[in-house]
This record gives structure tokens, sequence and C-alpha cells, in this order.
């Protein structure tokens, strides 16, 4: 059978993921949007900050939540933070409620795993160990604080994929998540799409008030004329 002449084949242009396209975009652009569209308080706390700030993350959310379990042996807590890493899907940021602010909730043997297995990134409102190195390998961790402390006979993960509270934010699986050196926001995941794509046309008209800026225009009649500074 012979194909069709390639001006008859139809062009088809690659599909960019929403993912891809967030990570694209800022946090301040994003949460603008967001508080546009009525979600101002989809922030999580200051306090989570990122290992290495020049480290962007992007894409949709995998819940964790877990809690202090001093009665948990050696092997029992291991072998339930094995489990973790276990459940962690790819091509997905790990979001962890710990309920915990003593305890290392990250260490370097665990982000080489996650890493492996292609997660995307990990947020926790909790603590890391082993920063060092998991910042020299490049796997993008936003934690609380640090501790050498781990949580051998003390932490194990309770529950996954089921909706987490952060802060003031509801965190469900599903959700996007994009976090840079200003911070971290959460998009619902059924708004994720449509906030990207005006973000991006936000994006837009910041170059081009930008560049009239840079042009001489005075910043009262950019302002007016772009209705964006």
């Amino acid at each position: 059978m012979e194909h069709p002449p390639d001006y008859l084949l139809e062009k088809r242009e690659p599909i960019i993921s929403v993912t891809d396209r967030l990570r694209g975009c800022y946090t301040g652009a994003v949460y603008d949007v967001l508080r546009a569209k009525g979600y101002p308080s989809q922030t999580l706390p200051a306090s989570i900050r990122p290992l290495n700030i020049q480290q962007v993350v992007a894409g949709p959310v995998f819940t964790i939540e877990g809690k202090r379990d001093d009665s948990l042996t050696e092997h029992e807590s291991l072998l339930k933070w094995c489990e973790l890493l276990s459940k962690a899907p790819a091509n997905t940021v790990l979001v962890c409620q710990p309920n915990d602010h003593a305890l290392a909730h990250m260490g370097e043997l665990s982000a080489k795993t996650l890493a492996y297995k292609k997660v995307l990134g990990y947020i926790v409102d909790g603590g890391c160990r082993d920063s060092a190195h998991i910042e020299k390998l490049g796997f993008p961790v936003f934690c609380k604080y640090f501790t050498p402390v781990d949580i051998v006979g003390k932490w194990a993960a309770a529950s996954f994929g089921e909706p987490v509270k952060i802060g003031d934010v509801v965190v469900r699986t599903g959700d996007y998540v994009l976090a840079d050196r200003d911070g971290i926001v959460v998009i619902p995941g059924e708004i994720a799409e449509d906030v990207v794509t005006e973000t991006e046309k936000v994006l837009q008209k910041e170059n081009l008030v930008s560049d009239a800026i840079l042009q001489g225009m005075d910043p009262v009649k950019a302002y007016l004329a772009y209705g964006k500074f």
C-alpha cells in the first residue's frame, strides 16, 4: 500500500504537557492568576525552602501523610519507609505532611531512589538530612529544617494519595504544584490548565511592559496601557 504524499499528511504540533508549561512560569505570576480567580490562599508556608534556590519544581502532586510512632521497631520503620519509596509514582511531585517537627523525612539514599524512579521532586512540611549530598545529586527537595536525626524507630507514613493540610492549604493528589526560590503555590487540579494558560498570557504582557519601560515609557503610562505592573 502506497503512502500518501507528504503534503497530504496532517501536520501535528508536539503536545507540551501542563507540567512542562508550568515549569516555564514563576510562582509570583501563578499566584497573581490564582488570586484573580478567587484562590488567594494557595501558598504553602514560607518556612518551606529549597535546598538549592536555583531549582524549580513543577508537576502533578502525589500526597503522603505520616505520624510520629515511638512504638515502632527499627525494622518496622525502615520497612514502612521503603514502602513509601516504592509507592511513589514517576513524574509526580511528592508532597508530605509528616505531622512531626523533629526528624529528617528525607535523606541521600532516599533521594537517589526517587530520582532513579523519575519522581520530579519532594516537598515536606518537615526536615531533611544529608542535604549537601542531595544538593550535589540534583534532586529537588523543599523542606523546613535540617537535622541528622532520622525516622528509624520513630516515624512512618500512614496514608498515600489522600488530602493533606499544610499551613492553610489542603493539598490533593492530582493538584499541581510549582515551587521556586520565592515559595510554593498549589493549583487545584481541575483548573490547572486554565491557570497555566492565563499565566502564560500574563508573562507575555509583562514582557510588553518591560519593553515599554526600557524604551522610556513612564511607568504610570505603561501600567495604564497594559493593565499590568
